[in-house]
C-alpha cells in the first residue's frame, strides 16, 4: 500500500447500462507535481474523478489515495480538497458558507479566515456569494478545498471560462501548492487551458488512456503532418481517399497524415480539385494532444 498521497488508479471501467463511460483506466498521480488530466469533453474525466471520489461505484478495479478508498479516509477533508460542480447558497457571503463547511467537517474555524486570504479573497468576505463573478466563485471553491489543508487536492475545469488575469493567478496557485508537496490533479478539455502549469499528463479518449507522462513527452512524439482545404471538401476528401492518405476533418481544413504537402497536392490535383490552402502543419504539444485524442485541427 502507498502512501496517502498518490492517486492509483488501477484497471478502472465503469459502466453506465450499455454505455462504458472508462475502460480498464491506470495511471498514478505523484506527489510534489501537478497533473493534467485531459480529454475532449465526454472522454470520462468526469466519471473517474466522481468514482475516485466515492460519488460512483466502480464496475471494476479501483480508484484509490495510496490504497485507501475515499469512503474509507478516517478524515477526508484533512487528506483530499476536491472541486467538482462547486455549489454555494447564493444568499450566503463567503465566509459563512465557509464556515458552514468547517463546521460540518469538523475543521476549525479560525480555517475560514486563512483560506479566505491565502485565494486572495479576504476583501469579499461578507459580501453574498450570489454577486460573485465566475472568477470569484473559482476562488471560492478552491478556498473550500483548502479548509482541511489537504495533501491532494482534485480540480475539475478550475481555469474553464476565466479571464486571463484569473488564469494567470490560478496557473501559479496551483505551482505553488505543487511545490509545497502537495499532488494536485487538474481536469481539462484543453491543453491550451493548463499547459503552462502542469508538469505531467494523464490523457484519456473514449474513456481509454492514451497517454501518461511529462508533458515534454507529448513534444518528443509529435509527427508533422498537412493541412489542406479546398472550397469544396466533399471533392478534396474523395480525392484524399483515393489516394489512401488518412487524414481528419478540422476548422482549418483536413489534417493528413502526411509529411509532404508536396504528395498531398498531387493527391488533389489528381481529382482535379481547387485548393484555396496546402502547408505543413508544425509539430507541438497541442497538435500532439489533438492528435492523440483524434480531434481535428483547432478543435476543443
Amino acid at each position: 500500500m502507498g502512501d496517502g498521497t498518490t492517486i492509483e488508479i488501477t484497471g478502472l471501467t465503469k459502466r453506465f447500462g450499455a454505455v462504458t463511460a472508462v475502460a480498464d483506466l491506470t495511471f498514478t498521480v505523484e506527489p510534489g507535481r501537478v497533473t493534467g488530466f485531459l480529454g475532449p469533453n465526454g472522454a470520462g474525466k468526469t466519471t473517474t474523478l466522481r468514482t475516485l471520489l466515492g460519488l460512483e461505484r466502480p464496475t471494476a478495479g479501483t480508484a484509490t489515495f495510496g490504497g485507501t478508498r475515499y469512503r474509507d479516509l478516517k478524515r477526508p477533508l484533512e487528506t483530499v480538497g476536491a472541486a467538482l460542480d462547486a455549489a454555494f447558497h447564493p444568499g450566503r457571503t463567503a465566509r459563512n458558507h465557509l464556515r458552514v463547511t468547517a463546521t460540518a467537517a469538523g475543521i476549525r474555524s479560525s480555517r475560514v479566515d486563512e483560506v479566505l486570504e491565502q485565494v486572495g479573497m479576504s476583501e469579499f468576505a461578507t459580501r453574498r456569494v450570489g454577486g460573485f463573478s465566475l472568477g470569484m466563485r473559482q476562488r471560492m471553491a478552491l478556498a473550500t478545498t483548502l479548509l482541511g489543508d489537504p495533501r491532494v487536492l482534485v480540480l475539475d475545469e478550475p481555469i474553464n471560462g476565466l479571464d486571463p488575469e484569473g488564469i494567470r493567478w490560478i496557473r501559479g496557485f496551483l505551482q505553488s501548492l505543487a511545490r509545497d508537496g502537495r499532488t494536485v490533479l487538474v481536469s481539462s478539455h484543453l491543453l491550451s487551458e493548463v499547459q503552462q502549469s502542469v508538469d505531467d499528463v494523464v490523457i484519456i479518449s473514449r474513456g481509454r488512456l492514451v497517454r501518461s507522462g511529462p508533458l515534454s513527452s507529448l513534444e518528443l512524439d509529435a509527427s508533422p503532418r498537412t493541412v489542406v482545404d479546398s472550397p469544396d471538401r466533399a471533392r478534396l476528401a474523395a480525392a484524399l481517399d483515393q489516394a489512401g492518405l488518412e487524414y481528419t476533418e478540422g476548422r482549418g481544413g483536413f489534417i493528413v497524415a502526411e509529411p509532404d504537402p508536396g504528395i498531398v497536392g498531387h493527391a488533389a490535383f489528381v481529382g482535379g480539385v481547387e485548393l484555396s490552402s496546402l502547408h505543413r502543419l508544425k509539430s507541438g504539444l497541442e497538435e500532439s494532444f489533438l492528435a492523440l485524442v483524434g480531434e481535428g485541427e483547432g478543435a476543443a
